[in-house]
């Protein structure tokens, strides 16, 4: 596959079981021939780390290896920071290429990082989750967070590669390939009817069994939905906003629980709410709600916001989401199976009057 993104034009999207070890190769390919910054994080570096330097020596590349602290609780500028800074000491210039190993985050913050060193340097993303292999690693968006919300700094930078090895997904935590799936779930939902069948076929099945499927398929089905959108709109001016369905609340979610709901967890549960309150509007056909709902709690996610969450710290969490214009919120919400609508603005004072959200605080 190819995506089309932005001012840095196309660059090849892999998905290549063992490719992790052919990143060399794939790199001399591409002529990215200057030295090479590998990011991980201490979940993945001592898992795959080597590997990777391996393949990279074996191919002649100077190589040096940063390693972050796990979690979105890191995502922030001072990681950032600490990356400029290794950058820097290892002489990092305009000839180098930045090589991002790990989930969202990791890409988030190594994307970050080399958009704005030096003014941009040349990155690459091996995805080793299945959430960062079917959508975090397409489309050059990278950021950080701030404490008042996520991925408020930020820039468009698209990569050279995506190299996404399925062979990874046997040592990743169950709860985390749960996570995975709801990001699928949502580009069916957005703008696949077979790619949400091919996750209904799997659903209630253990994490055990479907490890066992060969997920490459729906890997990349489930990536070129997003590569479709991108390529239409590569800075998120118009429908590149129907990625962000499940988001708006699902981010909310996220911040208000301090990160530990898992963005998977909450982009599931996110893209209950928002087609339940959908339902209610007159967007989303009637029983869609249920269609979902039933898909998500089929991979064992969650499907309502945790008990005891306080409707005014969601409410203020996604008056500062960076979706926000003047005095509403912008939501991509559901409308069939394959079909979103984007642009839906909703004011506090709409958000109040939507007995399908109000219930949400009710339940829980």
């Amino acid at each position: 596959m190819q995506s089309g993104a932005g001012k840095n034009g196309g660059y090849d999207v892999l998905v290549q079981p063992g490719g992790l070890q052919d990143i060399g190769r794939e790199l001399t390919a591409r002529r990215l021939n200057g030295p090479v910054a590998l990011v991980t994080d201490d979940h993945v570096g001592p898992l795959y780390a080597e590997k990777v330097m391996e393949a990279l020596r074996k191919e002649g590349y100077s190589a040096s290896l940063f390693q972050i602290k796990a979690g979105e609780e890191f995502k922030t500028i001072d990681t950032v920071n600490q990356l400029w800074e290794f950058f820097l000491a290892n002489h990092l210039d305009r000839s180098s290429t930045v090589a991002a190993l790990g989930g969202g985050v990791v890409s988030d913050l190594a994307g970050f990082a080399a958009a704005t060193y030096l003014r941009g340097v040349r990155w690459v993303v091996m995805p080793t989750t299945l959430l960062s292999m079917a959508d975090a690693s397409l489309g050059g968006k990278t950021g950080a967070d701030l404490p008042e919300g996520k991925n408020l700094i930020g820039a468009f930078h698209a990569p050279s590669l995506v190299l996404a090895d399925p062979d990874v997904l046997a040592t990743l935590p169950e709860r985390e390939l749960r996570g995975g799936f709801a990001e699928i779930i949502k580009h069916g939902v957005i703008s696949d009817p077979v790619l949400f069948e091919a996750c209904r076929r799997l659903t209630g099945l253990s994490m055990e069994n479907i490890r066992k499927k060969p997920l490459a398929a729906i890997i990349r089905r489930a990536m070129a939905v997003k590569i479709r959108v991108i390529e239409q709109d590569p800075y998120e001016q118009g429908i590149r906003a129907a990625l962000n369905a499940g988001h708006t609340i699902g981010h909310a979610i996220e911040r208000v629980s301090n990160y530990a709901v898992s963005h998977g967890e909450a982009v599931g549960i996110g893209l209950v709410v928002e087609t339940r309150m959908a339902e209610e509007m007159g967007i989303a056909r009637n029983g869609l709600t249920d269609e979902i709902s039933r898909m998500v709690s089929g991979f064992g996610l969650p499907v309502n916001i945790p008990t005891g969450m306080d409707r005014d710290s969601v409410e203020a969490a996604l008056f500062r989401d960076k979706k926000r214009s003047g005095d509403a919120v912008k939501f991509a919400m559901p409308v069939e199976i394959g079909q979103v609508r984007t642009g839906i603005r909703l004011t506090p004072e709409d958000l109040r009057r939507n007995h399908a959200f109000s219930a949400c605080f009710a339940r829980s």
